[in-house]
């Protein structure tokens, strides 16, 4: 379960620095959307920080709203690449 945790993680962090790149000239509703995930980005790498380390006993439920949030992220990731390639 942590190894599916951290691809989502890697995975993220590719789409984020990405994103990154291309919003420096894209619209403002990117950018503003850009900086509400930001927000769920700085969530879900704390929580990841939390996953990975093996001295702190994780629950599932815990593992799973942190994946509710990685998905939320995604899909913010996805709405705000469709802005930039219009």
């Amino acid at each position: 379960m942590k190894k599916d945790f951290d691809k989502l993680i890697d995975k993220l962090k590719a789409e984020r620095d990405e994103l990154k790149l291309k919003i420096h000239l894209g619209s403002m509703d990117a950018k503003k959307e850009f900086e509400a995930a930001e927000k769920k980005w700085q969530q879900i790498k704390m929580k990841a920080a939390e996953i990975s380390n093996d001295t702190v006993e994780t629950s599932e439920e815990y593992m799973d709203k942190a994946k509710v949030v990685g998905e939320e992220l995604k899909e913010a990731y996805i709405r705000i690449a469709k802005r930039l390639h219009k």
